[in-house]
């Protein structure tokens, strides 16, 4: 692998933390979130990943650690920051990585995505971007299309591959393979064994949401166990 950004080497080996909540959520708020951000900072985390245009004005504005923002619109398909247009406002809010979807769907504006990447960077020098992709065949093409970053987000939620119970270590270990960018671990993360896991098997860092950043989900998880008692 070729020297790295430094904002990239900041990443490398390290724990990025998502901070989102969903609509309708009493964490939907991006002053809720910007201090979820700050709190998991405090703990350790290298690096924030956080989605929408007002939670990453603030974010970026406290912390000193990497952001990497998306903008979600929509609920199936391409919907993870899916335009140029989305793309270039994402950047707009001062994050260093910009998160889209990296799969070869179709997308809502009719650019590929190597021409999505190469436009936004023109729009916007010395922004990174993150491809989330869903499956090996993925991965090869975001990063011939000039991703900075591959991202597993995807695994199992576009139809390429099932889900799995945890994070999808066949996929880490294939991408792992081919990569000659970072390889970041993401999707069903919900252990620190399970993110130890991801980077034995290659990753470069690892996401975790859910597990940490949504108490809806914790203590569901919870509930769940007391009640089989």
């Amino acid at each position: 692998m070729p020297a790295l950004n430094p904002v990239l080497e900041r990443l490398r080996g390290g724990l990025i933390v998502s901070a989102q909540a969903y609509p309708g959520e009493p964490m939907r708020d991006p002053r809720t979130m910007d201090q979820v951000a700050q709190a998991c900072v405090a703990g350790g985390a290298v690096g924030i990943r956080a989605q929408g245009l007002a939670d990453l004005a603030l974010i970026t504005q406290h912390l000193d650690v990497p952001v990497i923002g998306l903008w979600k619109d929509g609920h199936d398909g391409v919907f993870i920051t899916p335009t140029l247009t989305h793309a270039v406002a994402v950047a707009a809010t001062g994050v260093q990585l910009v998160a889209l979807d990296g799969t070869r769907r179709p997308r809502p504006d009719g650019r590929t995505l190597a021409e999505t990447i190469a436009e936004l960077k023109a729009a916007r020098p010395g922004v990174l971007v993150m491809a989330d992709c869903g499956g090996l065949d993925d991965a090869r093409a975001a990063q011939d299309a000039g991703a900075d970053v591959l991202g597993t987000t995807l695994a199992g939620y576009t139809g390429e591959r099932p889900p799995t119970d945890g994070p999808d270590l066949e996929l880490i270990d294939q991408v792992a393979a081919i990569a000659e960018v970072p390889l970041v671990a993401e999707g069903r993360v919900h252990t620190p064994a399970q993110a130890a896991r991801a980077m034995d098997h290659g990753a470069f860092a690892v996401v975790v949401g859910t597990a940490i950043t949504h108490p809806t989900t914790i203590t569901s998880w919870f509930v769940d166990a007391v009640a089989r008692r």
